[in-house]
């Protein structure tokens, strides 16, 4: 390569000529002495740093002479002789440059992520997360702990022209679920306990369960703080479980079964009467089906949460009460109805008998919702202490010692699991057995309402059948 050292001017590296050959040439200035421009044979004209770092010839190309002025070009090439001068190698000080660059790119794009990633966690509310797990869990659950996490979620509404209060949880349903700490939950208890203890215990047992599915999820995992249910402080305002024991005293019989007949509605007065004699739960009542019902051997097929499933005697007056209601259940409702004072026809075509005993044209499950509704007012009326659905079935426990039947009968009627081991491996009742028990107790609560109960024949399958 041949090098010429002039005084660089413009004009003069305007007028340089084109090498003849393959190679470049390199023109020099006088001042400094490592700048050169380099010609190429195609006619490309650069600034270059020529020098020598530890007698190791050097060369860095600063730029083209179009885009780079020569007093730049100079400065660039003495800033360049500084760094060599001190012992440094341009190059590397270059990429040092670039890569503290590079480095403060990523920083700040990792800034504006977690930003980005902070305007989203305070955009994912308590009510948008809360929707998420039902989503998530609705195929765990039953039908009434699936009910029960969307009710306490829902705000002050109107139904029916009657105001609805909002759900316990409904308060938090706004907030950041991000926001949300253990000092926000234990002023929710503390305002929720005043006005309605019982549906705060219940709200807190969720949002716990709630807090700990978010922990298990990455999308929520770094939303939710860690232990906000277990500080003390919110766990000293959990209102304590108190056992019920609500129950029908045997003087109270004679009112409640006056009291019961009357309800016009004969679903949920026949509803009421079973859960007394039969002692079951109230969804495993209000989910029998015909299909369940035998009337050839007087069982009920009571689907268990316990066991599964178990039956249980068809009693006497509960069996002539469903075959009233299963004739009931099969008539057509008439051609025409009565709708906001104009009469409306039914569409016959599409009805069909239920196939739940105690059904509800208004419910979405098509099971009766609202017995214990009307059997509160029921009890307000006749000036009875409020009896549950569930202390119903406390009653048949409790009254059942009136006629000293044995308590593993009753435990097995009403669906307990066994007390003891000869319960659980040397009991083994059938179903006859149970029956008489049964008929017993039956025959009991009816002597002290003053009803007669029906008569049993001797065989099953062999009553008369009332048409």
């Amino acid at each position: 390569m041949a090098t010429i050292r002039v005084h660089l001017t413009l004009e003069r590296i305007r007028k340089l000529s084109l090498p003849d050959g393959k190679h470049a040439i390199y023109v020099f200035d006088d001042d400094p002495r490592h700048l050169s421009v380099r010609v190429t044979p195609a006619g490309a004209k650069t600034f270059v740093y020529a020098g020598k770092l530890n007698k190791v010839p050097l060369r860095i190309t600063i730029g083209s002479v179009d885009t780079w002025n020569l007093d730049e070009a100079r400065a660039e090439a003495r800033r360049l002789q500084t760094l060599v001068d001190s012992g440094r190698d341009p190059r590397q000080v270059k990429a040092e440059i670039a890569a503290a660059d590079e480095a403060a790119r990523e920083a700040a794009v990792r800034t504006k992520e977690s930003e980005q990633r902070e305007k989203q966690r305070q955009q994912v509310t308590f009510g948008k997360a809360w929707g998420a797990y039902i989503g998530a869990r609705r195929v765990k659950w039953g039908e009434r702990n699936l009910r029960d996490h969307e009710q306490l979620i829902l705000p002050e509404r109107t139904k029916a022209g009657k105001v609805l209060k909002a759900g316990v949880l409904a308060s938090l349903a706004p907030r950041p679920l991000a926001s949300i700490d253990s000092v926000i939950v234990r002023d929710w208890l503390e305002m929720e306990c005043a006005q309605r203890p019982t549906q705060a215990a219940l709200g807190f047992r969720l949002l716990r369960a709630f807090f700990n599915w978010c922990a298990d999820h990455a999308e929520y995992r770094d939303i939710v703080q860690p232990g906000i249910c277990g500080s003390k402080a919110v766990r000293e305002n959990v209102p304590k479980a108190k056992a019920k024991d609500d129950c029908l005293q045997r003087e109270q019989l004679r009112l409640w079964f006056e009291g019961v007949r009357t309800i016009r509605n004969r679903r949920t007065a026949t509803y009421l009467q079973g859960m007394l004699i039969t002692g079951a739960r109230p969804n495993e009542l209000a989910g029998l089906k015909w299909s369940d019902v035998d009337f050839q051997w007087h069982s009920l097929m009571i689907r268990d949460k316990v066991e599964g499933e178990r039956v249980i005697p068809l009693t006497p007056y509960l069996e002539s009460l469903l075959r009233e209601l299963k004739a009931w259940n099969q008539t057509p409702p008439p051609a025409y109805r009565i709708l906001h004072g104009r009469k409306v026809a039914n569409n016959l075509e599409k009805w069909k008998p239920s196939e739940f005993v105690f059904s509800s044209s208004r419910s979405m499950s098509g099971q009766i919702e609202n017995a214990g509704t009307i059997h509160r007012e029921m009890l307000r009326n006749l000036g009875i202490t409020n009896v549950t659905l569930h202390g119903l079935r406390r009653s048949f426990g409790s009254l059942s010692e009136w006629c000293e039947v044995p308590v593993g009968i009753v435990a097995q009627i009403q669906g307990h699991k066994p007390s003891a081991t000869a319960e659980k491996h040397y009991r083994v009742r059938p179903l006859d057995l149970l029956r008489m028990w049964h008929t017993k107790i039956e025959g009991w609560m009816l002597e002290q309402a003053g009803i007669e109960q029906p008569k049993e024949d001797v065989k099953p399958g062999l009553r008369a059948i009332n048409a």
